[in-house]
């Protein structure tokens, strides 16, 4: 059975990043709710089982950044879109996330 987990490192701090708020979506529904805890990750998968398909994660990084006091407006909602092409395999999608920029990459 499939899975999909993911973290959020803060790079600007080099840390874990704790209270971020994320969504899992699929064709614009609404499927999970989450926020990472104090080691930037979730404490259950994001969604397990995993269908295949085209999938949204949508990480609320300016509330974050803002409560760490690392905003200067210039990221809010952080889209990563991505495609689960085998139901059975583990995709771990992380967040690196600074206050200027984010990266992602498929994971293990």
């Amino acid at each position: 059975m499939g899975r999909l987990t993911t973290h959020v490192l803060d790079t600007a701090r080099g840390r874990p990043a704790a209270g971020v708020r994320i969504e899992l979506r699929r064709g614009g529904a609404l499927l999970a709710t989450t926020v990472t805890n104090a080691d930037g990750r979730t404490d259950a998968p994001v969604a397990q089982p995993i269908e295949a398909g085209d999938y949204e994660l949508l990480f609320h990084a300016g509330d974050y950044l803002r409560a760490t006091g690392q905003d200067d407006g210039f990221l809010d909602l952080v889209p990563l879109r991505f495609c689960v092409a085998d139901a059975e395999a583990h995709y771990h999608v992380p967040l690196l996330l600074s206050p200027f920029a984010y990266s992602t990459y498929r994971g293990s």
